[in-house]
């Protein structure tokens, strides 16, 4: 598939601590518990989806700065193109993120002026004609991209992460615009069924998927008109629960673009994501496409259809 992201990428820095909450220490000594890496969500979809054998254009924003160096080199190195990246921030975003042994995390999330930051659609209207899916990520300067791919009749996937509300204002858009929405059960306000069967009668996405972290994962397919639970992978240590979102979701659009019904190219996200999160890391622990057909044959999750 020609997939085009658009959305953040960042440097992303991981501390491993020994409990939540923290103590506090004058100072530590995490050997070999601290590193850095690029990553963003943007980034880290374009890196997923291309080890998954898709044909990936990446647009962001850095700054001119070593961390936006650091970002194109990790791209080429990659094999992913460059030629969508603007150098257009003060500074290039950054984040810090804690994790424990037991997978859990805390994000620390500086995105430096990108908030306020807008680009002409002319730079990239080609990009998104040539484009099999549009994954247009809930940051500001994707709304108007939404209402271009939408014209075009451009399947168009976001994620909008931790939802409490199904009117919420910011993500508004991205939930009206998308075919494909992903989001997580983090912070719901009541029952994750109804929650789901809520949105589904709110905005027209052809699939909703909700991603419930160790209790495995619920679909929507408006096709059917049903709801799903998918059991959650447990074959692979918990190492760091970071980017599991965005795994989830990377293989997901794969399986799903390439022709897959819905339920099978979710139980492959899972065996994606959970194979990812024995790594440390947001970007770390991709596999490709060949490795996670062979998990495929090795394990069964089961699926229940919900009332």
């Amino acid at each position: 598939m020609n997939i085009m992201i658009s959305g953040l990428t960042n440097m992303e820095t991981t501390l491993k601590i020994r409990e939540f909450p923290v103590p506090y220490y004058a100072v530590d000594y995490p050997f070999f518990g601290i590193r850095s890496h690029v990553s963003g969500v943007a980034y880290n979809l374009a890196k997923a989806l291309s080890m998954l054998g898709n044909n990936i254009n990446l647009f962001s924003m850095i700054g001119n700065d070593y961390e936006g160096d650091r970002i194109l080199h990790q791209l080429t190195e990659d094999g992913i193109n460059t030629s969508y990246i603007q150098h257009s921030l003060t500074e290039t975003p950054t984040s810090v993120i804690l994790y424990d042994n037991f997978g859990k995390r805390q994000v620390y999330s500086d995105l430096k002026d990108i908030q306020e930051k807008e680009f002409d659609l002319n730079c990239i209207s080609d990009l998104v004609k040539q484009s099999d899916l549009v994954v247009a990520c809930n940051i500001n300067f994707n709304r108007p991209l939404l209402k271009y791919a939408k014209s075009l009749r451009k399947t168009i996937a976001t994620d909008v992460h931790v939802l409490n509300n199904i009117h919420d204002e910011y993500n508004f858009e991205f939930m009206e615009y998308a075919d494909i929405l992903f989001l997580s059960d983090e912070q719901l306000p009541y029952r994750a069924d109804q929650f789901i069967r809520d949105l589904k009668d709110t905005y027209t996405c052809k699939i909703i998927v909700l991603g419930q972290g160790e209790k495995g994962a619920m679909l929507y397919d408006r096709g059917s008109d049903k709801l799903y639970h998918l059991d959650p992978v447990t074959v692979f240590p918990v190492v760091n629960t970071v980017g599991a979102g965005d795994a989830l979701f990377s293989s997901f659009l794969n399986y799903y673009g390439k022709g897959y019904d819905p339920i099978t190219a979710l139980k492959f996200a899972e065996l994606f994501a959970a194979k990812k999160i024995s790594f440390s890391g947001a970007s770390i622990g991709f596999i490709t496409e060949e490795e996670l057909t062979k998990l495929y044959s090795e394990y069964e999750i089961r699926t229940y259809e919900l009332l």
